[in-house]
């Protein structure tokens, strides 16, 4: 059974007036990797610095498994100056070079004392325990490690000599990343660990924590990473905290059905007391001793019942987008187009034709020139070579990740009305209040609003635009998920076209037809949504191994038919699991039933039903533990 290394309980925090954290509990096991979502400024990053003791709680425990050790990364790295980007990580190795230190100490005392028996033999039991110690720590394979995380996380071997100080922000949070890593604690607690990442080393991390051995909590907006990482979900709702067994995608459908659940609980609860209130009323009504005494009766176990709570949802944002007019069939050709800075070339001869409806997509590592590519879309930037023609009736939308068209002396609702000053202020506020900005909200200066708020009231005005050909660059960037799939929903009917860049693997396999792949050697295009861009890059895997020399066409196809038949064992397994699932939900909605039947009076009033309930109880709670076991066995 696995171990318990991390309890929290009843955790509260408050600052000032605004309560945070309003009695969260979690617990995490060895082993599990658990995710950490909710809305932005519902208090992750909180509670995680009271978690790794880096903050104290106002009131509640929290408990860390004795002699564990617990490693905390931040969304703002600390990097000590004069050090080199190797020599931060080689630190971590220091250890292991006392230990090499202490060995060849031993070796020299040992050539000392080859006339001295006793001495040779108690010397030499020292230095086996030593080099038992070293093997341990895997001490001849720490330079490989630290190669292996540098280029894993996108350093080249230019940068390894480099002062880590003068990296950028987002380099030196990968670089307290791999530290991170390679110290090996046996918790492991990050905050939003893929900021700054690209699909490569995003990929490498995916791999590295699959394959960890100690418990991992993470807070990550990032829902493909949650989906390929997590053996659990932790959602922070309200300042509370509710876990969920399962991935990402599996939180979603079980968090819903669990809403639906309760809600129809609440319903039906709400339907009983009102009934049981109405003929308390009547009884009232006849005012005589016995309907009286009757009234009474059922007010005392109206009183006594265990009322639920009508379930809560955070505030989501509601939109959609229009087009004014329609395109015609042609919307985009780049033919030839090359640009560089300061020398350094990021692409040449790129060409790409846009037709009404598609959705690209461009990916590739930071630093090929994707948001550039955007800017001279927009003529914010001029090609060094090429050129640009747009389709008939196109109107261009722009979503600048940098937000570097909003004006931070404006505030929210006239960044809106001087662009759009044949609305009046009834109808902005009512459209900024899809958008989450209520009240007062409207009069805050763009320049106090954060990251996510400024992405709102950009979104706000994109959609006002009606534009039928958008170009956003990273728009899920500072959006929490909700409003992630709020924004990916309202792309999914929108009728015109859609060149965007990102990094978000989720967002990208729900809006993307097409996918063009830039790299610092050239340019790649493949049909479909990132599943199928990562299954035709596999597919190019087979096919390069198929044209190295000693593998035969004989030994590929055996290969080949081993997938296949692994990936139809896996989705058989998969609709196996679905159908156990739902045979669980069942079974709990009835044995909740059952209890809920249990509380009314007209059961345990009658003793032969309330015998009857209590059976049919006992045989739904055995169904659902043998359910259970099997789930247990087969996603294990």
């Amino acid at each position: 059974m696995d171990m318990i290394v991390l309890t929290a309980t009843e955790v509260k925090k408050s600052f000032g007036v605004n309560e945070v954290l309003r009695g969260a509990s979690l617990t995490l096991q060895s082993g599990r990797r658990l995710g950490l979502v909710g809305a932005n400024g519902c208090g992750k990053s909180t509670l995680l610095r009271i978690l790794a003791g880096e903050d104290a709680p106002d009131s509640g425990a929290v408990s860390i498994a004795k002699g564990l050790r617990v490693g905390y990364l931040a969304q703002h790295a600390q990097i000590e100056p004069g050090v080199s980007v190797w020599g931060v990580l080689e630190k971590v190795f220091a250890p292991i070079f006392a230990m090499e230190e202490r060995m060849r100490r031993l070796e020299e005392e040992m050539a000392g004392a080859q006339d001295n028996p006793e001495a040779l033999e108690r010397l030499s039991r020292q230095y086996a325990a030593q080099m038992d110690a070293f093997e341990e720590a895997e001490g001849y394979a720490w330079r490989s490690s630290l190669q292996g995380v540098l280029c894993g996380l996108g350093f080249p071997r230019e940068q390894w000599e480099q002062e880590a100080r003068l990296l950028s922000g987002g380099e030196q949070t990968r670089l307290c990343l791999g530290r991170m890593l390679l110290q090996r604690p046996d918790l492991l607690i990050l905050d939003e660990p893929t900021n700054h990442l690209d699909l490569a080393s995003l990929q490498w991390l995916e791999e590295y924590l699959k394959a960890y051995r100690g418990a991992i909590l993470l807070v990550s907006h990032d829902r493909y990473f949650l989906d390929a990482v997590c053996t659990d979900i932790a959602e922070m709702l309200l300042g509370r905290i509710e876990q969920y067994e399962g991935n990402y995608t599996r939180y979603q459908r079980l968090r819903a059905e669990r809403f639906t659940s309760r809600q129809r609980a609440y319903d039906q609860q709400q339907k009983e007391i009102a009934r049981q209130q109405a003929v308390i009323d009547r009884l009232k009504a006849f005012n005589r001793e016995k309907s009286l005494k009757r009234a009474r009766s059922r007010e005392k176990v109206l009183d006594k019942m265990e009322r639920l709570e009508r379930p809560q949802e955070e505030k989501q944002i509601r939109f959609s987008f229009d087009v004014r007019r329609r395109t015609g069939e042609d919307v985009l050709f780049i033919k030839g187009l090359s640009k560089g800075f300061s020398g350094r070339q990021l692409f040449s001869d790129f060409s790409l034709h846009l037709r009404a409806g598609e959705r690209c997509v461009l990916i590739g590592p930071n630093g090929v020139g994707k948001t550039t590519l955007l800017r001279m879309l927009v003529k914010e930037q001029t090609p060094d070579a090429g050129t640009i023609q747009y389709g008939a009736n196109v109107d261009i939308g722009y979503y600048d990740q940098q937000q570097t068209g909003l004006h931070a002396e404006k505030t929210v609702l006239d960044e809106l009305w001087d662009r759009f000053p044949q609305m009046d202020q009834a109808q902005l506020r009512t459209i900024l209040g899809c958008f989450l900005f209520t009240g007062d909200d409207v009069f805050q200066p763009v320049g106090t609003l954060s990251g996510g708020e400024k992405g709102r009231v950009a979104l706000t005005r994109l959609m006002l635009e009606k534009n039928n050909f958008l170009l956003l660059d990273e728009p899920t960037n500072h959006l929490d998920m909700d409003s992630r799939e709020v924004l990916e929903a309202a792309l999914d009917d929108f009728p015109g076209a859609i060149l965007a860049v990102s990094h978000d693997r989720y967002f990208i396999n729900r809006i993307a037809t097409r996918i063009v792949e830039m790299r610092p050697d050239g340019v790649s295009f493949y049909l479909g949504n990132y599943d199928d861009y990562l299954e035709k890059k596999r597919r190019e895997a087979l096919g390069a191994v198929e044209r190295e020399p000693g593998v035969t066409r004989t030994a590929l196809e055996k290969e080949k038919k081993r997938d296949r038949l692994a990936k139809e064992a896996e989705k058989q397994k998969k609709a196996q699991i679905d159908a156990l699932e739902k045979e669980i939900m069942a079974l709990e909605e009835t044995a909740a039933e059952l209890q809920r039947q249990a509380a009314h009076a007209e059961v345990y009033a009658n003793p032969e039903r309330a015998k009857q309930n209590a059976l049919e109880l006992r045989r739904v709670q055995g169904e659902l533990e043998t359910a259970y076991e099997r789930w247990t066995e087969w996603s294990e």
